[in-house]
């Protein structure tokens, strides 16, 4: 495959880990951090802002796994990129998150 294709998978997994935490205090009722925020990334957003921008993430990265190449799934070296990529945003996440929660 072409070093793109493992490039959007990477950034599919970015997108899909970064949904998550969106998704999640969305739909639990609580207030999160979000890019749309006062400041940034920083202030706290409504849980419906969350909700619908936890989907975006999860939309595009779906369609930068199902859209772009052809992905294998299961125990092969396109998840891996993948997985890769998810876990290089919930490190960043959880380091970026922890320093908002200490101030």
């Amino acid at each position: 495959m072409a070093w793109y294709v493992y490039l959007a998978h990477f950034c599919a997994g970015l997108f899909l880990a970064n949904g998550v935490p969106h998704f999640v205090n969305g739909i639990s009722g609580r207030r999160f951090p979000s890019p749309f925020a006062s400041p940034p990334g920083r202030g706290e957003s409504s849980p419906l802002v969350n909700v619908v921008w936890g989907m975006v993430n999860f939309v595009i990265g779906y369609v930068l796994i199902f859209g772009v190449g052809d992905f294998v799934g299961g125990l092969t070296f396109d998840s891996l990129v993948v997985g890769l990529g998810a876990l290089v945003a919930a490190v960043g996440l959880a380091w970026h998150f922890g320093r908002v929660h200490e101030n």
